[in-house]
């Protein structure tokens, strides 16, 4: 089955623009400016966490099952720069990822996970998740910004398997 909807996930407002939790924001913008439309981009308007109900609903009037849905968001357990494909599986704490597959009501939603981290010894995660980038970090954020856009391209022109093989491999960095 093929992908027909790109979803990032991400929080509204200027105040959390720059954060790491807004990566899968980037990549939307990133597609959006390339006047990329191989897929429906989506950037749901609420509060990441509470992303489920707007991703149904999208993928309803889209007719999209969840298998033809690809999230797009940030995972602090990845480093900085790094990549991974999947096209089902828990949400591994991600409590935007979460709410999708809870209000989807299956597991088999692939996703795009992009490496935020590693969190600081003796950080908070949530609290981490909403830092901006350093600016020794944001040369390296950019350069993955566009590669998780080629990596969704990738997925739509060439399907999922050949997009995980180029890449699921290590980080940038």
């Amino acid at each position: 089955m093929s992908i027909k909807m790109a979803v990032g996930l991400g929080n509204p407002g200027k105040t959390y623009a720059a954060t790491r939790h807004n990566i899968g924001y980037r990549v939307i913008d990133a597609l959006k400016a390339d006047k990329w439309d191989g897929l429906e981009l989506f950037k749901p308007s609420g509060f990441m966490n509470s992303s489920g109900g707007p991703v149904s609903e999208s993928a309803r009037r889209s007719g999209c099952s969840p298998q033809q849905i690809l999230v797009v968001c940030d995972d602090f357990a990845l480093p900085l720069g790094s990549l991974r494909l999947r096209a089902k599986g828990s949400s591994g704490g991600h409590n935007g990822l979460d709410s999708i597959l809870q209000m989807l009501g299956t597991e088999e939603v692939p996703r795009l996970r992009i490496g935020i981290g590693p969190v600081p010894s003796g950080a908070d995660p949530a609290d981490f998740v909403l830092t901006a980038f350093k600016r020794n970090e944001k040369p390296l954020v950019q350069e993955i910004v566009d590669r998780a856009a080629e990596a969704v391209k990738t997925i739509a022109e060439k399907g999922f398997e050949t997009a995980m093989t180029a890449f699921n491999k290590r980080a940038l960095a």
